[in-house]
């Protein structure tokens, strides 16, 4: 079972947790974290673009020539796709490209993700984040306090909307609950910090 060590938003050691080794500490299997960021972009994409086939564009109704005799090729419209101003074959058309995927293996991203990170001594546990005002001048602080110098990952055990929007000015930095990770913004992220609260949450949902 890892260990951590805790501390506080001012990167004071307050003492240590206990990781469940069946989220922190398993092999983490590769090809169903790529399933999952892939699913993720997948999802991300607006699926709106969009052109017209020959049916759909404006003319061409006239035969351009006679078919025989003339000794150019046989032709029937001027919207066919060799023509210019003609239409796309294969056109793209507006379509959703989300895809699912199964339970188990979402489980299983989650916590190859999570051991990943941890692994790679990328968790830093602070024992409570909270601000009683929106600054983001005080997350800034906390950062540079835990040495989180890149993009990072800050999990809430709950929705705490002065943490989110001052968190949301600082560039690289993203916040979720625990009911919100997804397994790209984790691996997305240098580091993951999670509130003390948010461990035990995970370990709940994920066990």
């Amino acid at each position: 079972m890892p260990s951590i060590s805790v501390v506080d938003m001012e990167g004071k050691n307050v003492g240590t947790i206990e990781l469940a080794d069946s989220i922190f500490g398993i092999e983490p299997n590769a090809a169903v974290m790529h399933e999952m960021v892939v699913n993720y972009l997948a999802a991300q994409r607006q699926g709106t673009q969009s052109a017209l086939t020959r049916s759909e564009v404006s003319g061409g109704g006239k035969k351009p020539w006679r078919q025989k005799g003339t000794g150019r090729a046989r032709q029937g419209s001027t919207r066919a796709p060799q023509w210019t101003h003609g239409g796309v074959v294969f056109a793209p058309k507006p379509r959703s490209y989300r895809f699912t995927v199964n339970k188990k293996v979402r489980r299983l991203a989650m916590k190859s993700a999570f051991s990943t990170k941890a692994a790679a001594n990328e968790i830093v546990v602070v024992d409570t984040i909270a601000l009683d005002e929106y600054k983001t001048k005080k997350i800034a602080a906390m950062l540079k306090a835990i040495e989180v110098e890149k993009k990072a990952l800050i999990v809430l055990d709950s929705v705490d909307s002065k943490v989110i929007k001052s968190a949301a000015n600082i560039p690289g930095v993203k916040t979720a609950q625990v009911n919100t990770l997804n397994v790209y913004d984790i691996l997305n992220a240098d580091k993951l910090v999670i509130a003390k609260g948010a461990v035990s949450k995970i370990e709940e949902v994920y066990a």
